[in-house]
């Protein structure tokens, strides 16, 4: 009996790995997909996203969410036993795709797949890293070549290794394709130069792709047939010595807000928390008053977009609340403070 194939779509917070699952979602040409989808915090957004799309392909009850833990450092605890059920079902899915959380390692997931219980079973089709080229344009990811220039003159026993930095070259280096995404928001020359950068922290033959809001062929990303699992040791992460993998270097928490008057403060407090905190990512939904839908709030650094998607449900309550991820030290009280004296209650 021929693998089920498995595609791991990977990449920082606020790539757009969301809006590309619902893009193959509504293009599967007949497939019946079946989706794991990770994050890093207590509430699960991405889900919510995409769980109600209506698509047959992808029912809710094929939406599998792993929240509260980096799925990296939970694969025996939740993705095996994940994996397991939906093997065993009378009717299992024709493909998986897992969309890991944006800080989550690809590696230790996909030695997962060597498991006695899932390597006969499944196979990783392939790894796919989607990137944001307007963050990777901003320099996001990287060090400040200068700063730490300074800092090594002054004292060079100074460990100086960049948790987003680490992150982003092991996300790379375990990719079969590169997504470079929301091309939309960088000009042609940049992009150029985006590419060579991309090409020198990739394997060889790793192709890279552009792409804008999560759009293209689904043929391109499924179907590749790698067998990752069995090359994995080939594929070089900052991390291969570790018996332990943590995330120590970020952190989650979430504001709870009530239903709002008027979204524009809070969106403008919520800018300027983000400056004042390098606050990564942002993400949730506002019950806005007078507003049948629910305001899905999107924010990758200074970057914020909004919009209005499905009605509130008649059983859920409304409610606002914000996912904050950032990097370990934020003043949660400071951040709270200033987003939630923006609240009006209706």
């Amino acid at each position: 009996m021929s693998k089920i194939p498995a595609t791991v779509i990977t990449g920082f917070l606020g790539a757009g790995k969301t809006t590309l699952i619902r893009h193959l979602i509504e293009n599967a040409a007949g497939r019946r997909l079946a989706l794991i989808i990770n994050e890093f915090g207590d509430v699960g957004v991405d889900g919510a996203l995409v769980q109600g799309c209506g698509e047959e392909a992808c029912p809710d009850e094929d939406i599998i969410e792993l929240a509260n833990g980096c799925i990296c450092c939970t694969v025996a605890d939740d993705f095996l036993p994940t994996m397991q059920r939906l093997l065993d079902r009378p009717t299992p899915p024709d493909h998986i795709i897992i969309e890991t959380s944006g800080l989550a390692l690809p590696k230790p997931l996909v030695k997962a797949f060597q498991w006695p219980d899932i390597r006969t079973r499944a196979t990783v089709d392939g790894v796919i890293a989607l990137i944001d080229a307007d963050a990777l344009a901003a320099g996001r990811f990287a060090h400040d070549e200068a700063a730490l220039a300074a800092a090594r003159a002054a004292d060079p026993t100074l460990d100086h290794d960049s948790p987003l930095e680490e992150l982003f070259e092991d996300q790379l280096a375990c990719a079969d394709l590169v997504l470079l995404n929301k091309t939309d928001l960088v000009d042609a020359d940049t992009l150029t130069g985006l590419e060579q950068e991309l090409g020198s922290e990739t394997r060889p033959g790793v192709r890279i792709i552009r792409t804008a809001k999560g759009q293209i062929d689904p043929a391109i990303l499924l179907g590749l047939e790698v067998g990752v699992e069995d090359q994995i040791d080939a594929r070089p992460s900052h991390h291969d010595d570790e018996e332990d993998h943590d995330h120590d270097d970020f952190e989650s928490f979430i504001v709870d807000l009530g239903e709002l008057g008027n979204p524009e403060p809070l969106l403008t407090a919520l800018a300027d928390a983000i400056t004042a905190h390098d606050i990564l990512r942002v993400k949730g939904f506002l019950a806005v008053a007078g507003r049948p839908a629910r305001l899905v709030v999107q924010a990758v650094g200074p970057r914020i977009q909004h919009h209005y998607d499905r009605h509130w449900q008649p059983e859920e309550r409304r409610a606002s609340r914000l996912v904050v991820i950032g990097q370990t030290g934020l003043d949660r009280a400071a951040i709270e403070a200033a987003l939630g004296v923006q609240t009006v209650v209706a």
